[in-house]
């Protein structure tokens, strides 16, 4: 090909693949998109990407498939999601796990770094935690469980659903704020640790309010605390972890999508945009609002940079978990 053939060829090139964009966006999807979700079934993540692939199905007329990639504290879906094809037919359901890993975990053991390898969708909500024992443990208060942690430095165990999960760091940012030593028994997923503090495996857990209400409602755990700065609306006899004793402690759990990095702009802006009218839909704001979760809405650009501050953050508190 002469250079005088080859300009008119590249601007042809050039000018499908630009117009080639409005026409991904209008025929995405055409077939069935695949959610991961790196935790165990029944957790908070698993229930809102249920909801969120039934919504995007009635909205796109598509199948969304759960896919449950559990285990490495969240890191084996996301090397699944972060290596999948990027053109819009998997997604990562994730939370603040993820940020907290980019801190918690050295390259070699999460194998990906989220903002390299991944692209923010959007956020979906938040929820308080609340910390619960073991109806077993005679510690009836905070203060109380906090004084028998003293009294007994590394004997108490508390349960997470792994490594670097929003349980974990809550659990660590507790025993940091509170000057206790109690060990951290990680389990493959929430439902796992779940069981573990019923059973009586482990004293304690931090767990979110919405999976572990009905087990406080049942008298099978006993609540303490929550980690709001006010009362959660489901648990409105349950004191903050401020008025119990520790001052200025907070944690949450947050969930949000994202896609392999170089998911075409279109697409995810159109799912950008299907997640934002889903979360402003009044019945949907009732159902979290009774579940104690709150509901998120971003653009892409705002959620990357949220999820930026959200590493920062959690680089911070493991200095402290470091010191500590």
């Amino acid at each position: 090909m002469t250079a005088r053939s080859f300009m008119p060829a590249l601007a042809a090139g050039l000018l499908a693949m630009f117009s080639a964009a409005p026409s991904l966006a209008q025929e995405y999807p055409t077939h069935a998109v695949r959610i991961v979700v790196p935790f165990g079934a029944g957790g908070p993540a698993d229930v809102a990407a249920r909801l969120i692939g039934n919504v995007l199905q009635e909205s796109f007329g598509q199948p969304f498939v759960i896919e449950n990639r559990t285990g490495a504290g969240g890191v084996i879906g996301t090397v699944e999601a972060a290596k999948s094809p990027a053109d819009g037919y998997t997604l990562l359901m994730m939370s603040n796990t993820q940020t907290a890993n980019e801190s918690l975990l050295t390259p070699d053991k999460r194998k990906y770094e989220l903002m390299r390898d991944l692209a923010p969708i959007a956020p979906v909500n938040y929820s308080d935690l609340v910390i619960v024992v073991n109806p077993q443990v005679p510690a009836k208060t905070l203060a109380e469980f906090i004084a028998l942690a003293k009294a007994q430095p590394g004997k108490l165990n508390y349960a997470s659903s792994g490594q670097g999960t929003p349980y974990h760091m809550a659990g660590e940012l507790f025993k940091a704020m509170a000057g206790i030593d109690v060990v951290h028994v990680p389990y493959r997923n929430s439902g796992e640790a779940r069981s573990g503090v019923i059973g009586g495996q482990v004293q304690m857990m931090i767990d979110a309010v919405p999976a572990m209400a009905p087990n406080i409602g049942e008298n099978q755990v006993r609540a303490l605390a929550t980690t709001g700065q006010q009362r959660s609306i489901v648990l409105p006899n349950v004191p903050t972890a401020g008025e119990a004793g520790v001052a200025g402690y907070e944690a949450t759990i947050w969930l949000g999508l994202m896609a392999p990095a170089g998911t075409p702009k279109p697409v995810i802006d159109k799912l950008n945009a299907a997640v934002n009218a889903m979360v402003k839909r009044p019945d949907i704001i009732k159902l979290w609002t009774e579940q104690g979760a709150v509901p998120m809405l971003m653009t892409p650009q705002e959620f990357d940079g949220f999820l930026r501050g959200d590493i920062e953050k959690w680089a911070d508190v493991v200095k402290k978990f470091d010191k500590s």
